[in-house]
């Protein structure tokens, strides 16, 4: 019955498929001989035909574990569109009415189903285990299998106990499936199940036509905003870790129009799941979503996963970056990293178990390691899953296709490998980085460590640096962590003998995205500006100025037109996407500039970027709207500030970007308690009639530090845009 002619028959008959992908044929073989089969293979490497086949050659009822009901429903509708009986493949999940229920139980029992997709938590209700004792069943499989470990990226509790149902259902070969496990989560997987005998099929996780890239989290609406537009039509994801970030990026992304819609677990069912129909149907082109998003979701041809948020693990990494060009064309996995956001994720993790946080932070550890990383990513994610990658150059990440420069690192190495033998290899990287570093922690001091001579010997190079050593340490095969211990650093034999004769290996430094934040913010301003138009533009802010009678900044700001040079807005709608240009603005003053730069852009046959003009969504920032509604019942600011939360000033800079977009706000009756009335003259004079900008410093200048305060200038300041500009 296995013979190889007889699998494939039952192969096209059953799928219409010729031939077999990777080693599927030889793990069915084992599956069909009885044996418990443990299978490692990356998302789009056919796992899910790994029993869906035995289960139409065997007697019986094969019990598939699943755990998202999205998936399970994809699933049988697939094997019922490859049988001819609706009955061929049920599941039996809380989603079920009572008397679709029944009929589930009906032909499991008389025979017709040969795939019962259950829930975890289905399996353990009494019922559904009594009912399961009355079935002949072929054999169990556990799909997603690395949801049993803690250490795997979506571990459930419920999945740990599969094992001792199972025992009470009765006895049946086993077959646990994942399309990521580290060795450590592996082990695990097998234990938990009570497999540790299984054979185990690891399918290389290589996937070559993804190619990798991280940048730094800088304007990053406005970046995926940028590369969606110049992927019109191709089918992207893009992660977000919050329910809340997920519903403004979305609408971000709609308002500038790309077909986006989005998806996570604070859904209703209903809209969650169209919305996944209508991805898959292509009747959107990207999905935002939580992680929640793709699990089993066989769309082959994402050819976009973005992460606008870094995950909290490689493997979910891995998991999700690998829902791209599953067809084996082009993916691109692009991920945005700010250092932040790790701090931000390590903040959530206080307050749960001690055990649970030291996982956590070293699934976090090696995720910054990935990110900072100047290495091949490929190279670093296999080695991540013990898959050794022999190549040099991968030329599918952004780190081989622009290398930085490399030099010789044989005395760090050397370095960091003694203070490890020093600390009899007790420790983690945290802690022998903290020693070269001479940074006196807590831990440091209880093992009394700043005594050691090594101690401070690389204060010369910062945190990051001696990281990236210990990383190239470990891709080198010199020292290796120990999984079952939280990650303690130990030396192989490879790195003794590389203590008695060292040799040079060649080191780049990780990437400082901190600086590359800095840098990209200072490089930003008006390097694109049109200079020419910059200055047309200030022509005719001056004659309108001397029309109206107003000071030039209180029609627009150097901001506002620097913007206008740069994104050549020809319409009032986009004149509003501006910065500092609110629709009030528009109208009153935007006609002459929006005509101005239209007639320039024909003369000179120019190319408008205002594509990528990032139209904001409407402002409805809570906290403006209650401050407006509090200065209209004439609220002091003192107390609006007070019951706000925030800082006077901040309160001040939340009036400017009010009144500098064109709406209107009276707050005399503040000013009139505070000031005296020559001072709030003087100021309003000033800006009416002497002043050539708005610059607090300036105006001080002019009218004397020692007799008006900053406060004073920038409220009369505010009242001054308001009623003279608005």
């Amino acid at each position: 019955m296995t013979k190889q002619i007889n699998l494939k028959a039952h192969l096209k008959q059953h799928f219409g498929f010729e031939t077999f992908k990777g080693n599927q044929e030889e793990i069915i073989k084992n599956v069909l001989a009885g044996n418990d089969t443990f299978v490692l293979m990356p998302t789009g490497g056919g796992k899910s035909l790994c029993y869906q086949l035995p289960s139409m050659i065997l007697d019986g009822t094969a019990i598939i574990i699943s755990p998202l009901i999205a998936l399970m429903k994809n699933q049988v509708d697939a094997m019922r569109n490859f049988g001819e009986d609706d009955g061929i493949a049920h599941f039996l999940n809380s989603s079920l009415t009572k008397s679709a229920i029944t009929q589930v139980k009906e032909d499991v029992l008389s025979g017709k189903t040969k795939l019962l997709y259950v829930a975890p938590e289905s399996l353990t209700k009494e019922e559904n285990i009594l009912f399961l004792k009355q079935v002949k069943i072929s054999f169990y499989a556990v799909d997603e299998a690395h949801c049993i470990s803690e250490w795997g990226h979506d571990f459930r509790p419920e999945y740990r106990r599969i094992r001792p149902i199972i025992n009470e259902i009765g006895n049946a070969p086993l077959i646990a499936l994942t399309a990521t496990a580290t060795p450590k989560v592996q082990h695990d997987i097998q234990k938990t199940l009570g497999m540790l005998n299984a054979c185990v099929f690891k399918s290389s996780f290589n996937r070559p036509n993804l190619y990798y890239e991280v940048k730094p989290k800088v304007h990053a609406s406005k970046e995926i905003i940028r590369i969606l537009k110049e992927n019109i039509g191709k089918s992207a994801i893009i992660y977000c870790l919050s329910r809340k970030k997920v519903e403004e990026l979305a609408e971000m992304l709609i308002v500038n129009g790309i077909k986006a819609l989005p998806y996570h677990a604070g859904m209703d069912a209903s809209t969650r799941s169209g919305n996944q129909d209508k991805f898959l149907h292509e009747e959107v082109d990207v999905i935002v979503a939580t992680i929640a998003f793709g699990m089993g979701i066989d769309k082959p041809d994402v050819r976009i996963v973005m992460h606008y948020d870094i995950p909290k693990s490689l493997e979910g990494y891995y998991q999700e970056t690998g829902r791209a060009g599953r067809d084996g064309g082009e993916g691109r996995c692009i991920t945005f990293y700010s250092y932040k956001d790790i701090q931000k994720l390590e903040k959530f993790m206080q307050g749960k178990p001690l055990a649970e946080q030291e996982i956590g932070k070293q699934l976090l550890f090696e995720t910054v390691a990935y990110a900072e990383t100047s290495l091949c990513r490929r190279k670093l994610l296999l080695h991540y899953f013990g898959e050794t990658y022999k190549e040099d150059n991968c030329d599918t990440c952004d780190n081989c296709l622009h290398p930085k420069e490399q030099f010789d690192g044989q005395d760090s190495i050397v370095k960091m490998i003694k203070v490890i033998q020093v600390i009899k290899e007790k420790f983690k990287a945290e802690h022998v980085v903290d020693i070269l570093t001479g940074r006196v922690t807590s831990s440091v001091k209880s093992y009394n460590h700043e005594d050691l001579e090594l101690f401070a010997s690389g204060k010369e190079e910062d945190g990051k640096y001696w990281n990236a050593v210990i990383r190239h340490a470990l891709i080198a095969g010199l020292i290796t962590k120990e999984i079952e211990n939280y990650g303690l650093l130990r030396i192989s034999q490879k790195g003794l003998d590389y203590l008695v004769k060292s040799y040079p290996i060649m080191l780049t430094k990780n990437h400082d995205y901190d600086e590359m934040e800095e840098e990209t913010r200072t490089a930003g301003g008006t390097a694109a500006v049109d200079p020419q138009l910059f200055s047309m533009l200030k022509d005719l802010r001056k004659l309108i100025s001397k029309k109206l009678n107003l000071p030039p900044f209180v029609i627009f700001q150097d901001p506002s037109l620097e913007a206008m040079s740069t994104y050549y807005p020809i319409t009032l709608d986009e004149l509003q996407n501006m910065p500092g240009v609110g629709a009030g603005k528009a109208k009153r003053f935007g006609k002459d500039f929006v005509d101005l730069i239209k007639r320039h852009v024909d003369e000179n046959e120019l190319d408008r970027p205002i594509d990528l003009v990032v139209k904001s969504v409407a402002n409805k920032s809570k906290l403006k709207i209650s401050i407006i509604q509090s200065i209209d019942r004439q609220v002091p600011l003192d107390d609006i500030a007070e019951s706000k939360g925030i800082e006077m000033n901040d309160l001040l800079k939340e009036l400017e970007s009010i009144v500098y977009s064109g709406t209107r706000v009276n707050i005399d009756y503040h000013i009139d308690q505070v000031m005296d009335e020559d001072h709030r003259d003087d100021i309003f004079l000033y800006f009416k009639e002497d002043a050539e900008t708005d610059d607090v410093a300036s105006a001080l200048d002019e009218l004397g530090e020692e007799e008006y305060s900053e406060e004073e200038i920038r409220m009369v300041r505010i009242k001054f845009i308001s009623e003279v500009g608005n």
